[in-house]
C-alpha cells in the first residue's frame, strides 16, 4: 500500500506526548481559577511566518472531539490530533523575559526557527 500525504492519519501513530513545566502548569491553573468555565489551554499550529509554522494558544471551555489531553499537576493542555506530527515531544514552559511573561515551546521536531522566534520549520 502506498502512503500519500492526503491519506495521512495521525491516529495511526504512537505519540510521545507533550509536557508542561511546573511554571506552565501553574499559569494554566491561574487562568482556570480566574474563569472557572475554562478547562485548560489548547495548543495548535498554523502555517505562518518565515519559517513555516507558528504556535497557536487558546483557552478551552469545551474540548474538540479530536483533542488529545496532556495533564500535569491537574493543569490540562489540549492538542488537536492533526497538530501532533509537528509538535509531538514538545515541552511547554512559562517564562519571564524582561517585563514579558509568555509560553515558550521546546520542540524537538523544530529544525529551524525564525529570528524572532515566532515561527518554526519541521
Amino acid at each position: 500500500m502506498e502512503l500519500h500525504s492526503e491519506t495521512f492519519n495521525p491516529a495511526d501513530f504512537t505519540w510521545r506526548g507533550l509536557t508542561l513545566t511546573p511554571a506552565a502548569a501553574a499559569h494554566i491553573h491561574e487562568l482556570v481559577a480566574k474563569k472557572p468555565e475554562l478547562l485548560g489551554v489548547r495548543l495548535g499550529v498554523k502555517q505562518t511566518g518565515c519559517a513555516g509554522f507558528g504556535y497557536v494558544l487558546d483557552t478551552v471551555t469545551e474540548p474538540a472531539k479530536d483533542d488529545l489531553v496532556f495533564e500535569t499537576d491537574g493543569a490540562k493542555l489540549y492538542v488537536a490530533l492533526q497538530a501532533m506530527p509537528f509538535i509531538d515531544g514538545t515541552e511547554v514552559d512559562y517564562v519571564r523575559e524582561g517585563l514579558n511573561q509568555l509560553f515558550k515551546f521546546h520542540n524537538p521536531k523544530a529544525q529551524n526557527e525564525c529570528g524572532c522566534g515566532e515561527s518554526f520549520g519541521v
